[in-house]
């Protein structure tokens, strides 16, 4: 009795520790699910621009979840030397239904759509006092309030800087003058070919010519000294 309890036991335990590894990968298979398709937002390839004082700027933001949103909650604001400033906010409710946005500064414009999953904004008539940092910020409830956010950095400048292509200039330029020169080699050399072409066709002719000459000359000759030998009647 006492051998059957303990194999009894023994066999327990192995299906608990299996039992626990299972829950084990199950829990981690779902941590990474969660965590591949995560919310995330981002503000393009490129996070910074710059730009004339005086015009508008486009400040991009997009965010992607594989796994979807409900009610998306989403903000832009402004690092004031530390102080953050709230630009706009708003929540999407699910996906393809339009948010309503509230505005808190007189020269932002919303000019995303929840149908693209786009949640930039538009600021007009900057000043050398709106360089800095800008943070489009979100956090989707269905994903137990994952949040997520990206800086994209704005740059404000009197004029904007001309761009140096004297490089480019003496390149194309370089590149221009060696197909200038191979191209002149080539006619050059057609030239050269067809005109010792037509020096060779004069040659043969003459060659022609000379011997026909000749083979005349002696048949002429031949036949007067024929002549000549024919004894009179």
């Amino acid at each position: 009795m006492a051998s059957v309890d303990s194999t009894s036991s023994s066999v327990s335990g192995r299906l608990r520790s299996g039992d626990l590894l299972h829950a084990g990968l199950a829990v981690a298979l779902l941590l990474g699910v969660w965590s591949v398709g995560g919310l995330e937002v981002s503000t393009g390839k490129v996070s910074s621009v710059e730009a004339m004082n005086g015009s508008t700027v486009l400040l991009p933001c997009t965010y992607s979840s594989c796994i979807g949103i409900k009610n998306l909650y989403f903000n832009w604001q402004y690092n004031d030397n530390g102080t953050m400033l709230k630009l706009c906010e708003a929540e999407i409710p699910m996906e393809g239904v339009e948010p309503r946005v509230h505005v808190y500064h007189e020269r932002v414009e919303f000019v995303g759509s929840s149908k693209s999953n786009n949640i930039s904004i538009l600021l007009w008539n900057i000043t050398f006092e709106d360089a800095g940092e800008y943070i489009c910020f979100a956090r989707n409830p269905k994903e137990k309030n994952r949040n997520h956010s990206a800086i994209f950095t704005l740059i404000v400048v009197d004029q904007m800087k001309e761009v140096d292509n004297t490089l480019t200039v003496i390149i194309v330029s370089a590149l221009g003058g060696v197909i200038g020169l191979v191209i002149i080699v080539m006619v050059i050399k057609a030239l050269v070919v067809h005109f010792l072409r037509k020096d060779d066709e004069k040659n043969k002719e003459c060659l022609v010519s000379s011997s026909g000459n000749d083979n005349t000359e002696n048949g002429l000759s031949g036949a007067k000294a024929d002549n000549k030998g024919t004894p009179k009647a």
